[in-house]
């Protein structure tokens, strides 16, 4: 008998970014997907909200799915973004964002984890 091994293709996903219940802004980020491959986050930032001075491990990818967000990134970098923009981000890359009258952003982080990410393994004590 011939057994044949039949790679398991995963059924095509989507989300309405627009329609996403995101009510207490960034203290309710959704994780719409997390594999080996990458993880993608919605976050909703109210008027006024910001996602303090931060890195990660991972290459970032935002983009500005609803309303506008102001990004600082290291070196002075100030962009406004408005709905549309997509920005990446080298991993360790600091950056904050914020948003004066309210956004809503997809953020998208590849590889996840990325390599470091767990206090474990920057210990080598693995995870």
């Amino acid at each position: 008998m011939v057994s044949c091994r039949r790679d398991r293709v995963r059924p095509m996903q989507s989300w309405n970014l627009q329609e996403i219940d995101l009510a207490d802004g960034t203290r309710s980020p959704v994780v719409l997907f997390s594999r080996a491959e990458a993880r993608a986050v919605l976050i909703g930032l109210d008027p006024g909200q910001e996602l303090g001075d931060h890195q990660v491990k991972e290459a970032a990818f935002l983009l500005v799915v609803d309303g506008s967000a102001a990004i600082d990134a290291g070196g002075g970098n100030r962009l406004d973004a408005a709905v549309g923009t997509l920005i990446a981000f080298e991993p360790n890359e600091r950056r904050s964002v914020s948003s004066d009258s309210g956004a809503r952003i997809l953020l998208v982080l590849a590889p996840w984890p990325g390599a470091g990410h767990y206090a474990a393994e920057e210990r080598g004590t693995g995870a």
